[in-house]
């Protein structure tokens, strides 16, 4: 596991900014408490449009696997290498829109900030097999499974900084 970059270019995100003194970086501020209805929505196995931004400032978009965790992050995980993973180690952002599949209305928008990329690939591998249990009720194919046992893979576990619902509208 590695934690995030931390560039030192003008305008670096504050959460990536190198500390001013040289003890460790303070710890992570906890995830934002997400109301009932939000958890209770995003504990769905609804798959998610994670936005990031690429190199040149235009905007990235792909569909992703997640899960909230107990403590409020999100995991996400993906093959590597692909553009928005590299993004995300870039900038140390991402947002992700996950809309419910009964109801294109209702939905739930996250602004994250990277906490911890988990490039240890048996790792990352045994995430997207556990995502494929919870994305497939529970019996993913044993080919996925060999699939996904035999790539590239890369998780990432996000802190969302914001929230925006139309879950009740």
């Amino acid at each position: 596991m590695t934690s995030p970059p931390r560039p030192a270019s003008p305008g670096t995100p504050p959460s990536l900014a190198a500390p001013h003194s040289s003890g460790p970086p303070p710890p992570p501020a906890p995830a934002l408490a997400l109301p009932d209805r939000i958890r209770a929505f995003l504990d769905r196995p609804i798959v998610a449009t994670v936005a990031t931004t690429s190199p040149d400032g235009r905007p990235h978009q792909a569909v992703a696997w997640y899960r909230l965790e107990p403590d409020g992050t999100i995991l996400v995980n993906s093959r590597a290498p692909r553009h928005w993973p590299d993004n995300i180690k870039r900038t140390g952002h991402a947002s992700l829109a996950v809309i419910d599949p009964d109801d294109d209305l209702s939905w739930v928008g996250l602004a994250c900030e990277l906490l911890e990329v988990i490039d240890d690939v048996e790792q990352a591998r045994d995430d997207i097999v556990a995502l494929a249990h919870r994305y497939r009720d529970g019996h993913p194919s044993p080919q996925s499974i060999a699939e996904f046992r035999s790539q590239q893979r890369i998780s990432f576990r996000l802190r969302p900084t914001r929230v925006h619902d139309h879950l009740e509208d």
